[in-house]
């Protein structure tokens, strides 16, 4: 039988006290906090209330300019290589894209790469999604922000994003609006054919824009977090709460923004997990377009048990090939190379969705 996610959830809400009710006596406490409350199943009124806050968020960015254009190659294919600057939230922010020259109006699927770590992107980055694109190099147009606070790395010089950071959250309004940028500026981009391609960090960003934006139409996910709420994080969270922080992406952000003032008492459960729910697609799994994911077994920095548990929700809501797919690598680690096969998957994935035998991809005559 086909169960819906909200379905599970009001189930349940309604078999369930509230997490930040009355404490129990078997609630467990660390450092003063209920983390048995901090960490209880999010409530259908949770999900809503952050499905709510994404419809009123749409940001739209202004100030917007080109701060360099230079001609590069896509395979044997001249392409233009932008950086973008734009204004959202009162932010300087930056971003690259990268699309072949004399391509017909709106012939071309976009590709939209979020990168993981906290170190920014880098342009060599793009060495690997081109990889991912094989021999159809020339036929995307590739979207790739640099998410705020953070370093975009070119060539050509080192721009620097406004902060403050908001790591799996806004990293998604700072997606959304580059690739709205990307498809007022580049007529070769089909709006109605757009992908996403993440890694760890990214992986999440790339889940969750495509939740909160329809035109995403296909995600393939390198080892993600998926569940804020779930046992990895758990065991991130009492480590940090014991004041021994794990040297993770995202984590100096969590202990300084919610962390450190919950245990100081400045900002309540409720309120805390309103912020772990907005950056976990596992809730919101009903709403992805088809997606692809892979894990390798090994991996120390986000365990395989986040991509296990998006499986599981996705199994319980009926979704399966083509439409969903999964791939865990026995040995694998954080990395890419160490999964066999997976850049080639990810790439006949995305050529499946967005470069089929009708795809509109045609060369015009420079001018």
């Amino acid at each position: 039988m086909h169960v819906t996610l909200a379905a599970l959830l009001i189930l349940h809400a309604c078999s369930s006290d509230s997490p930040t009710g009355a404490s129990q006596p078997e609630d467990t406490f660390i450092a003063g906090v209920n983390v048995s409350q901090l960490f209880a199943p999010p409530t259908a009124d949770e999900v809503a209330a952050i499905q709510n806050d994404w419809s009123a968020r749409r940001s739209v960015a202004t100030d917007v300019q080109i701060v360099s254009e230079q001609e590069a190659l896509l395979g044997a294919t001249p392409a233009i290589l932008r950086i973008i600057s734009y204004r959202l939230d009162g932010l300087r922010l930056y971003g690259m894209v990268l699309y072949p020259q004399h391509a017909a109006e709106s012939s071309l699927p976009v590709l939209v790469y979020t990168h993981g770590g906290d170190s920014g992107f880098s342009g060599d980055e793009f060495q690997l999604v081109v990889t991912i694109a094989d021999d159809k190099v020339d036929q995307y147009v590739y979207v790739a922000p640099s998410y705020r606070a953070e370093p975009l790395v070119t060539d050509g010089g080192t721009f620097h994003s406004d902060g403050p950071a908001s790591p799996w959250d806004r990293d998604v309004d700072d997606t959304i609006a580059l690739l709205d940028i990307t498809l007022a500026q580049v007529p070769a981009a089909d709006p109605e054919r757009v992908g996403m391609l993440g890694f760890s960090r990214g992986a999440t960003v790339a889940m969750l824009a495509a939740i909160r934006d329809p035109r995403m139409k296909s995600v393939v996910a390198f080892f993600g977090p998926t569940d804020f709420l779930g046992e990895f994080a758990q065991t991130v969270f009492e480590d940090a709460l014991s004041g021994q922080p794990r040297e993770l992406p995202g984590v100096d952000y969590l202990n300084e923004n919610y962390i450190i003032p919950l245990k100081n008492g400045e900002i309540t459960i409720a309120d805390t997990r309103l912020e772990m729910i907005r950056r976990s697609p596992v809730y919101f799994a009903d709403q992805l377009p088809p997606l692809q994911i892979h894990h390798g077994t090994a991996d120390l920095t986000v365990p395989v048990s986040e991509s296990e548990r998006l499986i599981a929700v996705m199994d319980e809501i009926g979704r399966s090939a083509p439409d969903f797919e999964s791939y865990l690598y026995p040995g694998g680690t954080h990395n890419p190379l160490t999964l066999p096969g997976s850049l080639l998957r990810a790439s006949q994935f995305l050529n499946d969705f967005f470069i089929s035998a009708q795809a509109r991809y045609a060369i015009v005559p420079s001018r």
